[in-house]
C-alpha cells in the first residue's frame, strides 16, 4: 500500500537537494561561482509535480529568501523551451529520458542530473459519479463515453496511459472515447468539469484532489522514471 506520505518524499528530498544546489553549488572554480541572481531561481517542472512542489517553493522562500519562479507544463512541451533557450535554472522532468536528451545536446550539468521519483498513474473520478470502475479493462463499457488522458506525443503520464490501454487489451476500443489534455493537470480538470467521465492521471495528483481513484498497476506500462537537473545556461550555479 502506498501511504500519501511515501509519494511525496522522493521529489519533496529531490527539490531540497536541487534548489540547494542552484544556489550554492560550488564550481571547481570559485571565481565562477554566484547565488541567486537578484535572489530569483526559476524552476521548469512537470504539471504532475504542482502541489508537492508549491508546498516546497514556499519553505524554500522562506528559509533562504530566494525567490522560486515555477513554470508547470507537460515535460515534452517544457524541453523544447529549454532547446530553444527558456531562461530556467532548474528542470525537473516527468520521464528521465528528457533530461537525457537535454545532456545529449549540452544543455544541462551532466554532474546534476538525477533520478528522484517514480511515476504511477491512476483512473480518477469524481466522487458523485454513479459509474464503478474495477480496472482499467471497465473503461471500455458503453457507460464510459469520454476518457482524457494526456496526450501522449509530449507528456510521459500520457505516453503511460497509453501504454497501460495498450496492454489491458482495449486502445482500439477506447480510442474513440479519449480526450486530450496538454499536461497531466488539464487531464485531471477534465474530469473535476464533467468534461469526461473518466481521466488517467499522475498518482501525485490523485493523493491532493476531492475525488475516487484506483490504481493502475504498474506492470501495464513502462517505468515513469522522473529525472531533473540543473540547466547548463544557469546564472545561478
Amino acid at each position: 500500500m502506498i501511504s500519501r506520505l511515501e509519494t511525496r518524499l522522493a521529489p519533496l528530498a529531490a527539490f531540497v537537494l536541487a534548489l540547494a544546489c542552484v544556489t550554492a553549488c560550488k564550481d571547481k572554480s570559485p571565481a565562477t561561482t554566484t547565488t541567486a541572481a537578484h535572489g530569483e531561481i526559476t524552476v521548469a517542472a512537470a504539471s504532475d509535480l504542482t502541489p508537492a512542489f508549491e508546498e516546497l517553493g514556499r519553505a524554500f522562500e522562506s528559509a533562504t529568501k530566494t525567490k522560486v519562479v515555477f513554470v508547470f507544463g507537460s515535460t515534452g512541451m517544457l524541453t523544447r523551451q529549454i532547446e530553444n533557450g527558456a531562461p530556467f535554472d532548474l528542470f525537473a522532468a516527468a520521464n528521465v529520458s528528457y533530461i537525457d536528451q537535454l545532456d545529449q545536446k549540452g544543455l544541462i550539468i551532466s554532474d546534476s542530473r538525477a533520478v528522484y521519483a517514480r511515476g504511477r498513474i491512476t483512473l480518477w473520478m469524481p466522487n458523485d459519479t454513479n459509474i464503478r470502475l474495477q480496472g482499467i479493462a471497465d473503461l471500455a463499457r458503453p457507460e464510459v463515453q469520454r476518457i482524457a488522458i494526456a496526450n501522449p506525443d509530449h507528456a510521459p503520464y500520457g505516453l503511460a496511459a497509453k501504454q497501460a490501454l495498450q496492454s489491458a487489451g482495449i486502445w482500439d476500443r477506447v480510442q474513440p472515447k479519449l480526450v486530450y489534455g496538454d499536461n497531466i493537470r488539464q487531464t485531471l480538470q477534465y474530469a473535476q468539469t464533467g468534461n469526461v467521465e473518466v481521466s488517467i492521471v499522475a498518482l501525485s495528483l490523485s493523493i491532493q484532489s476531492n475525488g475516487r481513484w484506483t490504481l493502475i498497476p504498474e506492470e501495464l506500462h513502462q517505468p515513469i522514471d522522473q529525472g531533473l537537473a540543473i540547466m547548463k545556461s544557469t546564472k545561478n550555479e
